[in-house]
């Protein structure tokens, strides 16, 4: 008897996600690659200008400290819903200003343009974006977190912000809470706020669709008028077709000099930034990202070949293992040697795995 007590007076450490979590991520990721790009860009088009004089220098590493400072003070001074998504955005211009200084940090010589510091940014965006894809699965429902997103969407209640969508899912949520605890108390506080929210007299507004949702529906509704699956595969094949071309032309030209160690050793000092100092690991390094182009460019070039011959299931397979590969492997050691010229083929990489996987959620559900 002692011991069941002890169990129902222990504390409780399981942590709990927050509702609307992946839509935070997704903000903070988006800021994150407009601070790394836009930064870059400015400084590449005005010279790489420094603020200060004289023994001060005022690195962009301390505006990135700056917001990551507002960011994380945001959250513990304000209990405001809307104060999340302004640290998500805050978080990810911060991170990305310090994070676009790593070169400085793991050099003697405090070395901004060190070739590995591009892959090491990439690498943290990727890890990102993993996280940001594990936010966006379902999780198994549970009374502890279903109570805590209820008391979390109370905060719109307080607000008057409180729609008749939000409102619906709220009474969803304690239905569910109700049926599955044995708990007296929870469930005797569940049916209070229900009863609480069900009342006539409670302010609510009817659901209005945000920019984004507005976006989305256009964006869908654009789809089902005017891009049939045969339209879309076509498309999906070029995009497909014009990226293994790609992949396969750099490591095609350097096959055709292969008879000639010393035009290898041109073009590879040609592509390798004047820091590198070119010895055999560079060489390794290399070789190995031709090698990983090249195997992902024959796998998109079989891919669009099984998209044209309407061997869909196959051809979408090939695709999503090679542009995979590509965002995950290849571009990281492409980023070593080409830095942050590549930007623009990894965004286009990006729009053209996404678009493989709407193509295979949308035409090739399992049964």
């Amino acid at each position: 008897m002692e011991t069941q007590l002890a169990k129902k007076s222990s504390r409780i450490r399981k942590s709990v996600r927050r509702a609307g979590a992946e839509r935070y991520l997704l903000l903070h990721l988006l800021s994150f690659a407009a601070s790394i790009s836009i930064t870059r860009l400015f400084l590449e088009i005005t010279g790489y200008p420094q603020i200060g004089g004289g023994e001060l220098h005022i690195a962009h590493v301390l505006w990135g400290g700056l917001f990551l400072y507002i960011a994380t003070l945001g959250p513990l001074v304000w209990a405001n819903r809307w104060v999340y998504a302004i640290s998500a955005v805050m978080s990810g211009i911060g991170i990305g200003l310090f994070i676009d200084e790593v070169g400085k940090f793991i050099t003697q010589t405090n070395d901004y343009f060190y070739p590995p510091a591009a892959p090491i940014i990439y690498a943290l965006f990727l890890v990102t974006v993993l996280v940001y894809t594990r936010m966006r699965r379902p999780i198994a429902r549970d009374v502890r977190s279903e109570l805590y997103h209820v008391l979390d969407g109370l905060e719109e209640v307080l607000d008057h912000d409180l729609t008749d969508r939000e409102r619906h899912d709220l009474l969803q949520r304690l239905d569910y809470i109700t049926q599955g605890t044995l708990h007296p108390d929870l469930k005797r506080l569940a049916q209070t706020l229900r009863d609480f929210i069900v009342n006539d007299s409670l302010y609510f507004i009817p659901h209005v669709p945000t920019r984004w949702d507005r976006f989305i529906a256009r964006l869908r509704s654009w789809e089902d008028k005017w891009l049939n699956r045969r339209l879309f595969r076509a498309i999906l094949a070029g995009a497909i077709l014009a990226l293994g071309i790609w992949f396969v032309s750099d490591p095609g030209f350097l096959a055709f000099r292969m008879g000639n160690p010393d035009e290898i050793q041109r073009v590879i000092s040609t592509m390798i930034d004047d820091r590198l100092i070119p010895g055999p690991s560079t060489l390794i390094w290399y070789y190995a990202r031709l090698a990983l182009q090249l195997a992902v460019g024959i796998l998109l070039l079989i891919s669009a070949a099984m998209l044209v011959t309407g061997k869909d299931r196959r051809g979408i397979f090939l695709a999503y293992l090679g542009l995979l590969l590509a965002l995950t492997t290849v571009n990281l050691l492409i980023f070593y040697f080409d830095q942050f010229s590549t930007i623009i083929t990894a965004s286009v990489e990006l729009i053209v795995f996404l678009g493989v996987l709407r193509y295979r959620s949308k035409y090739l559900k399992n049964p």
